[in-house]
């Protein structure tokens, strides 16, 4: 786990070797490199180039240059990078028309003391018969944003399940899992999927990512218990270094909580509906 003072050179090379890991092409374009999905999967974004600090800092127009190309190959407009490492990134991003969100960084504390193991929240395998609800249940959770209960809730997960598209994302999941490119967790209660996650391990740093509630069972504490058994079976695997970014200040109080601690500030820039 990250022992140094300062956390952020080893959490740059980990973004810039996920995408590559994850099956991207990466097009360089000198400060700022785009990672492009190669086949099935989510797409990518643009980021820093590994060790790139332009004298001038990033300028719109190498912004622009990116957007172009994303423009080209019709992805998604959208830019991630960490605020400290990049300072002049935001600005040129702004001033390109994108809209920028940030977001607290943080990495677990190699002393913090671990929650006790949730009854509701396991581990899923590759060919569990709950990992096509497990990986719908993030895309409702982030349809209907914040913390509040609310709708969906079972029925409209029950709908979801039956859209092909839930059947492709189980398939790729499924994929990463068996060659250890991820590993998902759930809280299941009466045979319904409430809340999931993942991590995305690269060498010994793995990012807690994608953890979402259904809205009719927020409250609960279900995202926290599901973020502990993914750091969990991080360490167990040998992860060093857990790290994830959180929505906003109230939810990084809450992971707070299971030791983790802000070290910076992640930046997404993407452009305004």
């Amino acid at each position: 786990m990250i022992t140094t003072s300062d956390p952020l050179p080893e959490l740059e090379r980990y973004y810039d070797a996920a995408p590559r890991a994850g099956g991207a092409r990466a097009e360089d374009f000198g400060p700022l490199t785009l990672f492009v999905q190669e086949g099935d999967g989510w797409p990518y974004y643009a980021r820093p180039a590994l060790g790139a600090a332009p004298a001038g800092g990033i300028t719109v127009a190498d912004v622009e240059r990116v957007l172009a190309r994303q423009r080209e190959l019709r992805i998604p407009e959208a830019f991630e990078w960490v605020a400290e490492t990049t300072p002049s990134l935001r600005a040129a991003a702004e001033a390109a028309g994108l809209s920028v969100h940030a977001h607290p960084l943080m990495v677990l504390d190699p002393a913090a003391v671990r929650l006790p193991a949730h009854p509701d929240v396991r581990v899923l395998g590759a060919a569990d018969p709950l990992l096509r609800p497990a990986v719908t249940v993030p895309m409702l959770a982030f349809a209907a944003p914040g913390t509040a209960v609310g709708e969906p809730g079972p029925a409209e997960l029950a709908a979801a399940e039956r859209d092909p598209a839930s059947e492709g994302r189980r398939i790729r999941v499924a994929g990463m899992i068996e060659s250890g490119r991820t590993a998902l967790a759930a809280a299941v209660r009466d045979g319904v999927v409430l809340c999931s996650g993942q991590y995305v391990p690269v060498g010994d740093v793995a990012e807690v990512v994608g953890v979402g509630t259904l809205p009719s069972a927020r409250r609960q504490g279900l995202a926290l218990a599901v973020t502990a058994a993914l750091v969990a079976d991080a360490l167990a695997r040998g992860a060093r270094t857990v790290f994830l970014s959180a929505g906003d200040e109230d939810v990084a109080r809450l992971y707070a909580r299971l030791g983790f601690r802000s070290v910076g500030t992640a930046l997404i820039a993407d452009r305004p509906l």
